[in-house]
């Protein structure tokens, strides 16, 4: 939305962009309902077609015939560098710096324990007061461990973030995509001030990792985690992944010391000699189910230009706003979402009073947003399978259910376990 939303747009208007779309055919690598808008893979990602197919291939072949051969006939042992490479590609970071493996929660903790060895005489990890939950209890959990005089969490808002790193500062962890409102920080101006003050970075790309253009390498990042199951479509629980630039392999030392992340695993030596590379970050056995099916549904990218899957995320999520603004019944929706593309993610957030049961209500009329507390209707825009005349017909049916107070009946204000 580099402009005020003040443009008119028509359902023709739509349907001819989607005759433009260079995108176009790659809604059909997925698997999507009948009668079905999807405006969530901003929290877990469609399937696509081919995954099925692997998940198939490894549990009737791979696995029930060749068993314990497959760790080396079908690679299974690679399986966390090749899909980390993979990923890299769309995070802008040469191979060899990116490897998958367990959760995000658990990769945070890697790196961060990795960081802060770095860092002796600093204690101070910053971060933005309202980023994701499990990061800063990450950084509560390490903090118990290692007592405060090493580890202290300093929490400020976006706009006191610059002012606040400072040479107190060991690390700063952010969050490149705000989970709730979809701003977007500014990846290098951050992490170059950072470094001026000798502030090692770590990013959370968990709303960004798929949705658009990423420079780790550029950026000169130090550290970076994500998740699989959302832009990238891995499935539920897809295993996650880090990034650690290879200028700082030789002096990192993660404290999940596994067997896999051992210069030599099937040695069994006694002592921990850990891999001089990536690999390093490994601790268990890797998940070869989960783990093949992210690797093939990260295949449907690899003729995707990330700038064109960019600028398509940004008119879904523009001409969405557009229409919302043309009916005067959803004037109480109040974005909250940057109107700027430079600062926005791939998501837009309005916040409603019953802005929960709005989604309960949408979700029943086959548009699959969801509900951050306290107040948020969130809506996710994946470029690969959504089209522009569901922008039209999601509106239309939020405005149905707006102008008919069809979300204020009791059903829709019993809370799920999962919103």
């Amino acid at each position: 939305m580099s402009n005020a939303v003040n443009q008119t747009l028509s359902y023709r208007d739509l349907q001819q962009r989607d005759l433009q779309d260079v995108l176009a055919s790659k809604r059909q690598a997925f698997l999507l309902p009948e009668n079905s808008i999807y405006l969530d893979g901003n929290s877990l990602g469609a399937m696509p077609k081919a995954a099925a197919e692997r998940a198939q291939q490894v549990l009737l072949t791979e696995w029930a015939e060749d068993l314990i051969k497959s760790w080396n006939s079908h690679n299974w042992i690679d399986l966390p560098l090749q899909v980390g490479n993979k990923i890299g590609r769309l995070i802008g970071a040469a191979d060899g710096q990116v490897i998958c493996c367990d959760s995000t929660s658990v990769n945070l903790f890697k790196v961060l324990a990795s960081a802060m060895l770095m860092q002796p005489g600093r204690s101070v990890v910053l971060s933005q007061a309202g980023n994701f939950p499990t990061d800063l209890y990450m950084v509560e959990g390490l903090a118990s461990l290692l007592g405060s005089q090493h580890c202290q969490l300093q929490l400020v808002e976006d706009s006191a973030l610059e002012q606040a790193i400072t040479t107190d500062v060991a690390v700063m962890l952010l969050t490149q995509v705000d989970f709730r409102s979809g701003r977007l920080l500014d990846m290098q101006h951050l992490t170059q001030l950072a470094h001026a003050n000798g502030v090692l970075v770590i990013w959370d790309l968990a709303h960004s990792a798929g949705a658009l253009p990423i420079e780790l390498d550029n950026c000169e990042v130090d550290f970076a985690v994500g998740c699989g199951y959302k832009y990238l479509n891995g499935g539920p629980g897809a295993p996650a992944f880090l990034y650690a630039a290879k200028r700082h392999h030789a002096a990192l030392c993660q404290p999940l010391s596994g067997w896999m992340g051992h210069s030599n695993p099937f040695s069994f030596n006694h002592r921990y000699e850990k891999s001089a590379d990536i690999k390093q970050f490994l601790t268990g056995t890797p998940p070869v189910l989960s783990m093949s099916v992210l690797d093939t549904a990260l295949d449907v990218f690899h003729d995707v230009d990330m700038t064109q899957l960019r600028d398509k995320s940004l008119a879904l999520s523009r001409n969405f706003a557009q229409l919302v603004a043309q009916h005067d019944c959803l004037q109480d929706l109040a974005l909250i979402t940057p109107l700027t593309d430079q600062q926005r993610g791939s998501q837009l957030a309005y916040q409603h009073p019953d802005a929960y049961a709005l989604c309960q209500a949408l979700i029943k009329q086959g548009v699959i947003a969801d509900f951050r507390a306290p107040n948020i209707l969130r809506l996710g825009f994946t470029p690969l399978y959504l089209r522009f005349i569901d922008m039209w017909t999601a509106v239309e049916i939020l405005a149905d259910i707006v102008r008919t107070a069809e979300y204020k009946k009791a059903e829709y204000a019993v809370k799920q376990k999962v919103t």
